[in-house]
């Protein structure tokens, strides 16, 4: 059901070595790119009328409109099971709680006497939120896209999600994004929502059409197709990541649970055939009891089944044996998983010391399922090693520090120097004409005649 890697006997390889030896989804995200710029490029000449068009093509629905009625929105949330919305509530609240503490406060520093630089923090003053649908309904990923972006003060967000086909004739819900992430969407006070899918989201908010103005930044998880048209508009507008397929790595020895490992590996796979588990381990005999709990545990998880899998079959995910947990922890690291489980003894210590992961999860307790919903964290994260450069979704990505900078004359006065310096040295003059210009009483003079009055 899932393949080994045997990396023990020899020294291990470094940087690019290591990391080719080590399992990972093929994802590509550049052949895809082709596929959807035709599609961005209709939705910018057409505008609503290509949405509704690739909706009745890739959804199976033909929308009357792109915009979800405020009405819509109400009535999700009325109809909203109580015991969902209360786990919905709990989960913002938490989530809340820890993006609140991420605020920025602006910063002044004193260079010099006279002199001083301050960071400011503005957030992104529209923000296009995508949450996916086709397999699963994702309402945890309104909270994790929604909340950061509130925190952060962002004035104007959207949300798109695509349009479900209806589920009998004149079903109200048809045409509309699924109910449950509109009801997500009225909790988090999100009132500007359209039924959109995929690129011809990205593209929506891109460009902008008669019923979405465009957006400064997107963000959220989605397919290849989101991916490859949040590349295809990188430049024109700020994205999260390319997110590619969810991926799990646990680091265990043998004080682990093998049925907690294997329920772990399991609950990512569920959410895609090219979905990404991991067990990085120096206990063989934990490897053997994990391979025997997957099997009993995949048929336990019912209609999941078919998506589990393949993905614990495919090249992406695999056991991995290593001589001891110094080498498991280089493992680790090298393959900078979106989620990290560190199940061993000690293994807050060691989970300290990993340099690569999207989130790292402490312990027997600390599940990544916790992660997803109601840790408080937030689960949109690097995927395909990314994380080795890049973070998870937070407050700091809706801001843009800017510095200000106020110097007074005397403290120009007793810089001047060094900076005409170093333009000569650069050979840019006009650099330190300006300087010059502010000192000279008239007409910049030539670099030898020149001297601040007063200056050193």
């Amino acid at each position: 059901m899932i393949s080994r890697i045997d990396l023990r006997g020899d020294a291990l390889p470094e940087g690019p070595a290591l990391r080719s030896l080590l399992p990972r989804a093929d994802f590509d995200v550049s052949a895809a790119l082709e596929k959807v710029r035709p599609i961005c490029e209709d939705v910018h000449h057409r505008g609503d009328a290509a949405l509704i068009d690739f909706a009745e093509k890739f959804d199976g629905v033909r929308l009357e409109s792109v915009r979800v009625p405020a009405a819509a929105l109400a009535e999700a949330l009325e109809g909203l099971d109580p015991e969902i919305r209360a786990a919905l509530e709990e989960s913002i609240r938490r989530v809340r709680t820890v993006h609140r503490a991420q605020r920025r406060t602006n910063h002044t520093t004193q260079v010099a006497p006279g002199g001083t630089v301050t960071e400011k923090w503005v957030p992104v003053q529209r923000v296009g939120l995508y949450a996916p649908g086709g397999r699963s309904v994702y309402p945890s990923s309104v909270i994790m896209d929604a909340v950061p972006a509130q925190e952060a003060g962002v004035e104007s967000i959207a949300l798109a999600s695509p349009a479900q086909k209806p589920a009998f004739d004149g079903d109200p819900a048809g045409g509309l994004p699924h109910p449950t992430i509109l009801a997500a969407c009225a909790l988090l006070g999100v009132d500007e929502v359209y039924a959109a899918g995929g690129a011809t989201a990205v593209a929506m908010f891109a460009y902008g059409t008669e019923s979405c103005p465009p957006a400064d930044m997107v963000t959220g998880p989605g397919n290849i197709w989101v991916a490859a048209a949040k590349r295809y508009f990188t430049g024109k507008i700020g994205i999260d990541a390319e997110a590619g397929p969810t991926e799990i790595a646990i680091l265990a020895d043998d004080t682990a649970d093998p049925v907690h490992v294997a329920a772990d590996l399991i609950s990512q796979a569920e959410h895609d055939p090219l979905a990404g588990a991991v067990l990085v381990t120096d206990s063989e005999a934990l490897a053997e009891a994990v391979e025997r709990e997957l099997k009993p545990q995949v048929e336990a998880s019912k209609h999941t089944a078919e998506r589990i899998a393949p993905a614990l079959a495919g090249r992406q995910s695999a056991i991995v044996l290593v001589d001891g947990i110094e080498d498991g922890l280089k493992v680790v690291d090298a393959y900078g998983a979106e989620h990290l489980e560190v199940m061993t003894a000690d293994a807050a210590a060691l989970a300290d010391r990993v340099k690569n992961a999207g989130a790292i999860f402490v312990g027997p307790w600390s599940p990544v399922s916790l992660g997803d919903y109601a840790a408080g964290s937030n689960h949109v994260l690097p995927t395909g090693g990314c994380a080795c450069h890049s973070s998870g979704l937070s407050v700091q990505s809706f801001l843009r520090g800017i510095h200000i900078v106020d110097y007074s004359r005397d403290a120009l006065a007793d810089v001047a120097h060094t900076v005409i310096t170093l333009a000569e040295a650069e050979d840019l003059p006009a650099h330190g004409a300006a300087i010059k210009a502010r000192f000279a009483g008239g007409e910049p003079k030539t670099w030898g005649e020149w001297k601040v009055p007063g200056g050193k």
